[in-house]
Order: structure tokens, then sequence, then C-alpha cells
């Protein structure tokens, strides 16, 4: 047991009771890397880790809080870059980098943040000094009138957070709502884009912070905590997705996932018993609705207690995966992160936890306990490496049994009490490579308690099957969690609101490193009516995570619901999902290389698209791009049975499911080509969800499969939609192992080119080892004006053609080159 007095050692020296501000530099110094500074007793610190991303570390006194991080990786944070120290004057001190002009105003102190060319990126508020205050901190900055922000993770609300306040405090928010703070995650970046330019802001603190975009003042944004260290990173663009790749080089990249995990996701609390389970998986395959994963929530658990199984409900739970295993169904199965406190019962994650002392205490020594689904519970601490190791051991037996991933639920972490959660004095031991020894209060580390739950897991999987991709869902994290799982947005309602609530909460997981993510399809609180159910199906069906998921009571979520006709249309969109896994494999790829997300908010991929360089997304909240081809446009008003205007960002688009050119309206007397957005009018479908192909995009689909693990029957096909800078990609494995890290993938990039009378196509040599399971490649071309058309492979060969006059479409067939094609398209008189 732990003594009382290790647990008043706080996380860092005691501050300062009475408010201190730094109002004025009283020295400064020139460092190699940057520059640093005393305010009074203060310390401001800035370091250049690259050209364009800055370190600032405050602290009240001469000595820096401790060098350590859950979120960024040591090697982001001790890479440096020499900078060019500016002449000192009386006013102020600075330095330049390759990129970015640091300047620090002496009296009053304000840090300014320019680039090269002088624009103001980022200021220190006048008149509203940083501060210290009741052992917390509270910084600010100016917040021009044209500045908008996006991230901090799926708090809900709109897609733009300025004029909005949030807490970050990990909190179970069973039916959240729009107007609900906090909710489950902590992810305290944002990205701040102005004209066209965006920067990003890390704060890398893990107690209870705060950010406020213009709710208090309606000129400058703040953010702070109630404790813990001051430490932030300034990330420069200007372009979006350079923020993106700073913050993966602070953070590190998402891992691939296996590719099932791409596929359509059914869940319940609970399908059970045993029988129940097969009666779903049965149905599936019977109804031929693609899928690739069963869930198992926490009734087949022996009295919910975490990794048991109740042999009345499922008496052989290895039968039973085995047998939907030949049916080619993965299932994933929760484990809550609460052990049942069950002494001298035989219970052995409770006799191995208290044995290895892996539970948090109280402040008196005694383990906490705390009532959640088993009653009576104890928490891992998952601040000690050797408990989360412990922890990842627990899942030898699942693991064994053929359990594909897991499911860590309830980690914010959830208690039933009013205070929602473990008190604040409960003491956790920091045991990690690269921190100090030490107690900490869960007041400190309760926001990274999910991130850390989701790392035992994923690190105990990799441990048991070295060379099998762990698939790891959590509900709660912070930032950098996500490399070690997916998430979802949690308890979400059955509601049309929480429909249109999705879009901007999952862009803004995108934006916040967690591209592999999605909502309960169908709201997981409530029945959901027909109409609405449908619509979820269509607009989940492009999402990254899909996964229908239902709470005990409600009606029924699954495709079947409600009839044979609503069916037939989610099935339609979840077989447009099962066709397009080539494009959103290759996308989860390019995520686990460059942190671009799957889904994108448009001014990720047009960041100058309108006249004042306003992000496009104000105009269009409900809109959001899938990689950089696809733009899906459900509703802003689900329910609404309304015309509605899309925007679409300049250039040319093309219909999906027709193949024709899109025909918008452009403002005033600009051309269709022109660098503007235009505005297209649509009604509400319920059978054709408005998703529209930029020009210059060529889209990879596959042969209509069941199932990801069955090898598709039949040609690539490759979807030509010429136009500027036209290009697609294609990237495969085997789907499941690591030896794509060894080189067993395959890697192709595609490219169209317009010519005076014609078209070519170029399939570049594929790289990697990986073989392809295709043997030959159909092209369609569309927005094709001539029938009259001849094909020639550079190789040898003269294709045939069809032409579809109706949809201005070319067809041909070409077969597979391990060299690559090139392929000419000539009009013929």
């Amino acid at each position: 047991m732990l003594p009382l007095l290790a647990a008043l050692w706080l996380t860092a020296a005691p501050l300062p009771a009475a408010p201190q501000a730094l109002t004025s530099v009283t020295s400064s110094r020139a460092l190699s890397d940057g520059l640093e500074l005393r305010a009074g007793e203060a310390t401001l610190r800035i370091s250049a880790l690259r050209d364009d991303i800055l370190r600032i570390r405050v602290s009240p006194g001469a000595t820096a809080p401790e060098d350590a991080s859950w979120a960024v990786l040591r090697e982001a944070r001790t890479q440096r870059v020499k900078v060019k120290a500016l002449p000192e004057s009386e006013a102020a001190v600075g330095f330049r980098t390759a990129a970015l002009e640091v300047r620090v105003e002496k009296n009053p102190l304000r840090l300014l943040i320019l680039d090269l060319q002088g624009n103001l990126l980022s200021a220190d508020a006048v008149g509203r000094p940083t501060q210290f205050l009741g052992g917390g901190f509270q910084l600010t900055k100016q917040m021009p009138a044209d500045e908008h922000y996006f991230g901090l993770g799926d708090k809900a609300g709109p897609l733009d957070r300025r004029d909005q306040a949030f807490t970050l405090w990990n909190t179970d928010a069973y039916r959240n709502q729009e107007s609900t703070d906090p909710i489950y995650k902590s992810i305290p970046f944002f990205m701040a884009v102005r004209a066209g330019r965006a920067h990003g802001i890390l704060l890398d603190n893990t107690w209870r912070t705060h950010f406020d975009f213009g709710k208090q003042w309606r000129d400058a944004y703040s953010f702070g905590a109630e404790g813990g260290p001051l430490e932030y990173y300034f990330l420069h663009g200007p372009e979006p997705r350079k923020v993106l790749e700073g913050y993966t080089f602070l953070t590190g990249p998402a891992p691939l996932p296996p590719r099932w995990a791409l596929g359509f996701q059914q869940s319940r609390f609970s399908y059970e018993p045993e029988s129940r389970v097969r009666e779903v998986a049965s149905r599936l395959r019977a109804d031929q609705i693609p899928s690739d994963v069963l869930f198992l929530d926490i009734d087949y658990l022996d009295r919910f207690r975490a990794f048991t199984v109740d042999k009345s409900k499922f008496p052989d739970l290895p039968g039973l995966i085995r047998d939907l295993g030949q049916q080619n169904f993965r299932v994933i199965t929760i484990s809550d992160m609460h052990i049942a406190k069950a002494p001298d019962a035989g219970y052995a994650p409770y006799d191995t936890g208290v044995a290895g002392n892996h539970f948090v205490h109280n402040p008196d020594g005694s383990l906490f306990a705390g009532r959640v689904w088993p009653g009576d519970s104890v928490f891992p601490d998952f601040t000690r490496a050797q408990t989360r190791a412990w922890w990842g051991s627990l899942y030898k037996e699942l693991v064994a049994q053929g359990v594909a991933g897991h499911w860590n639920d309830m980690n914010e972490p959830s208690v039933f009490s009013p205070l929602k959660t473990l008190p604040l004095d409960s003491v956790h031991r920091i045991e990690e490579p690269g921190f100090e020894s030490r107690n900490a209060t869960h007041a400190e580390v309760h926001n990274v308690v999910g991130l850390l739950n989701a790392r035992a897991t994923y690190e105990g999987l990799l441990k048991l099957q070295p060379e099998e991709r762990p698939y790891v869902l959590t509900r709660a994290t912070y930032a950098g969690g996500h490399r070690y799982g997916a998430t979802w947005t949690g308890d979400n309602s059955a509601t049309w609101n929480q429909l249109r609530l999705s879009t901007p909460m999952l862009l803004n997981l995108g934006l916040s490193g967690f591209s592999l993510s999605g909502v309960d399809v169908g709201g997981y609180s409530g029945t959901p009516p027909e109409e609405l159910l449908t619509r979820w199906y269509a607009v989940g069906a492009f999402n990254p995570l899909f996964r229908s998921h239902a709470e005990k009571g409600t009606g029924d979520h699954e495709v079947w619901a409600h009839g044979p006709a609503p069916a037939a249309v989610r099935r339609r969109y979840i077989e447009t999902r099962y066709r397009l896994l080539p494009y959103f494999y290759t996308l989860a790829e390019e995520n686990s290389r460059t942190g671009l997300p799957m889904m994108r908010p448009l001014f990720l991929e047009f960041p100058v698209a309108t006249e004042d360089k306003h992000p496009l997304d104000l105009d269009a909240g409900h809109e959001f791009m899938l990689g950089r081809a696809l733009l899906v446009a459900p509703p802003p008003f689900p329910e609404n049975p309304d015309v509605y205007p899309v925007t679409l960002p300049p250039g040319d688009w093309f219909d999906f499911w027709t193949g024709r050119k899109a025909e918008g309206t452009r403002s005033g007397t600009a051309p269709a080509n022109a660098s503007t957005p235009s505005t297209l009018k649509v009604t509400p479908k319920l059978d054709e969800l408005p998703v529209f192909v930029r020009a210059g995009s060529i889209l990879p689909l596959q042969p209509l499969v069941q199932h990801t693990a069955q090898v598709p029957q039949g040609p690539l096909e490759l979807r030509v939609y010429p136009g500027p800078d036209c290009q697609g990609d294609l990237y495969l494995d085997d789907g499941h192992s690591l030896a794509y890290k060894k080189g067993a993938w395959l890697r192709q990039r595609f490219s169209c080119q317009v010519e005076a009378n014609g078209l070519k196509v170029t399939l570049a040599r594929p790289t990697g080892s990986y073989p392809a399971w295709w043997k030959s490649v159909d092209i369609v071309v569309h927005d094709w004006p001539e029938a009259r058309t001849s094909a020639t492979l550079a190789r040898g060969g003269s294709p045939s053609v069809r032409y579809d006059a109706a949809t201005r479409t070319l067809r041909l067939s070409i077969p597979a080159d391990r060299a690559g094609s090139e392929l000419r398209l000539t009009r013929t008189p």
C-alpha cells in the first residue's frame, strides 16, 4: 500500500497562490535554438524544433517543469534547428528561422509570431498578459475578426469553434447533445485559419483545461488549465495540410488498420445469447449484406466482469468465434477498464492486479473502489508501464480463441457516482521511461487514462501476436492517442440533430489526429424512424469507421429494420462502400504516413477557394471531402424535404452515381472552370445521397465482395474524370499483418493528361512485392464527347472501346501489366 505522505507529492513544484502576471521582460538570453527570457520570477523559453514548429514553455519560477509528455514524441521534443538572432532593442528581442520570425515585445511582454513575408500569424492579446493563478494558468491571444478555429476532437456543435468555449475533461456523456460539454475526449490541439493561411497550437497539458474562442472577449481567445505545466507548440503552415504534417511529426502517425476495420460493422448492447449472435450473422450473409465485424458487448461477460465469459449465455465462445470466422466475420469483444473488486473469488484479473500493485489508491493507501457495471470495482493504474504490460497480458486467452479486435469502453474513466469519475485526490504512480518516477493525483492524469488504456491494449496485443496489426477501439483518449486506437463519438441519440452533428464531429476528430473514427449509425440511444435510419446508413457508408450500434431496449437498427424496401436502399450504400474499398484503404495508408485524415473539411483541399479566402466550410458545413477525390453533401437539415444548395469548390465536378458533369451555378459571369465555388440545387432523395467526384481524379473500384477476406473476382475498375492535375493512387497489401513493413505491399500511381485530340492515361509501374488480385483493368472515361475513338497501348495493342452517348462515357479493358501501361485515346474524324 502507498503511504499517505506519498500522495501529497504533486506533479510539479508548488505554484504561487497569488496571481502572477507576465507583464514585462526583465532579462533575455539568446540560445542557439531560440530564446530564453525572464519576467520577474517567471521564465519563458521559446525553442525552434523545426523551422516551422516552435515549442513555448513558461514556468512561474526559474526551474522548468519536467520535460516529459504522454502526447509528444521524445524524438520530436528533442529535435532542434539553429536560429538567427534579431538585433535586440529596448523595445523587443527575437530570432528568425527559415520560415518564421519570433518577436517578443518587452513592455508589456507580448509574443508575436510572423512569417517571413511580414504577415502576423499569432500574437499575445494586448492588455491581457499570461498569468499563473491558483496553481493553474491562462494565456490569451488576440483574435482577428476573420480567423476561424478547428479541432479539439469531437466536441459537439458547428465545425468552426469561433464564438464557442470548451472544457477538456474526459466525461461519460450519455445521450450528449449539441450543448453538452465536456464529453469523452481531451485533444488540446486546434488549427487557426485566416485568409488562406493556417497554423496550429497544441497545449500539452493533461489537467482539466479550457479553450475560449471569443466567448468571453470578442477580440481575444484564451486557453489554460487548472494545474500542470504551461507548455504549447506553434505549428506553421501556411497550408492547412502542412499544419497536420507538423502535428503528426509531434504526436506520431496512426498505425495502418487492418482492412477489415474499414468494412461494415454490426453491434448492439447486447447480442445475447450465443444463438442470437449466430442468427444475426446468418441473416447478414443470407440477405447478402456485405459485412466484416460483429461485436460482443458486456452481456457476454460473467456478471459484467472483464476477461470472463457467461457460460450460461455463451457456453462455447471459442466455437462461436471459430464458426463466425468460417463465415468470414471478425469478432470484437468489449473490455471495460474497471476490474470487479472480487477478493477470494478466484477472479484472476483482480487477484493478479492486487499482487502486482496495479490499481489506483486512495490518499490513505487503500485501494480506491467505485461502482460500475460489475458493482464495486478497482481501476488499473495505467501510468505504470508494468501495469500496462499486465493489462495487455490479460488478452492472451481472447487472442488465442481468435478474437480479432478489442473495444475499450468506460475509460474516461467512468464511475457511477455524482462525480462521474475517480476522486481527484486518488493516487496514481507514474513509472514510465522518460518520466520521473513519482506519485500524481487523478486531477493530473485523468485526461490520459483513456489513451494509456488503449496503449496498454495495443501493446499487449502486439506482444501476443507480433506479426498482426492490433485493432483497438477506444471511447476516451488524449492527444496522440491515435497511435493506439480508432475511436467513435460515444453514446449519441437516434435523432435528426445527432445525424447532423456527426459530420462536424468526425471532421474535427480527423483534424485532431483521429482519422479512423465514426459514429453509432442510427443513434445509440433510442429507436430511429425508418427515414432517419436510412439516411444515417447513407452518410455512414462514407465515414471512415462504419458501425451500426444500439442500446439495450431500443428497436432494431439493423439493415433489415422496417422491411425489404428500406433494406434494399441501405444495402446499396453498403455495397457502394465495399466497391470503394480500394480507395478507402489507400486513404487509410496515406493517413498512416502523412497524418492527412480520410474524411476532410473542404478547406483542407481548397484553402483559398473563396474571394476573401475564408474557409469554404463556413458556407457548407454539412459537406465533407473523402480524400482528395470525393465530395459528400448530405442535407444540412436531413429531416427537411426541401431543396437545398450544394456548394461545389472551384473546378469541375461529376455526379458519382451517373458520371455526368455537375452543372453548378456560379455568381456573376465566371466561366464554368473558374477558380470560384459554384452552387447546385439538390432535392433530397433517400436512394441517392449527393456525392460528387473532383475533375482530375482517377478513382479505383473493385467488384462487389461480401467481406474483405473475399478476393474480388474480375477486373480493377479505374474511373477517369479528366481535369487538371489528373491523378489517383492505389495501395494494397495482405490487409492484416505487418509484412507491409518489410516491403510486402503494392503501390501504383495513375494519371491522365488531356491532349489536343484525345487523352493519355498512364498506369505507372507498380512498386512493392505484393501481387495484385486483378488480371485486367477496366478503364471508364467520363465526359467523353466522341463515339469515334481509337485506343492504343504504348507497349502494343489496340483495345476495343465502347461508348455510351447518354452518359458520355467511354469504356475499355486492358491487361494488367507489372511494367505499367500507357494508353492513348484518340478521337477520329
